[in-house]
């Protein structure tokens, strides 16, 4: 299996999750995700009154200059292991 697939499998494991990770578990989970799917953060950071957004732009933003291969093998990783956390 390629790491693409590799990838798109974790990314469907992580919608059947039976129990939702913790919030600080998905913005580790979206981070790589975007660095893995789009690189490093293309967009300004957003304002003081948009905290979801805010947190969600710091927590890609700390992925800065990983590649997009290392970002999917770190996801593979954390989804795996939140599988293990979260299986019934």
């Amino acid at each position: 299996m390629s790491i693409d697939e590799k990838f798109e499998a974790a990314a469907e494991a992580v919608k059947n999750l039976t129990k939702r990770p913790s919030n600080e578990e998905l913005l580790e989970l979206y981070a790589l995700f975007k660095q893995a799917t789009i690189g490093d953060v293309n967009t300004g950071k957003p304002g003081i009154f948009d905290q979801k957004g805010r947190a969600k732009w710091e927590f890609w933003n700390s992925k800065k200059g990983m590649s997009k291969d290392a970002a999917k093998e770190a996801y593979i990783e954390y989804v795996d292991k939140l599988v293990e956390k979260y299986k019934d």
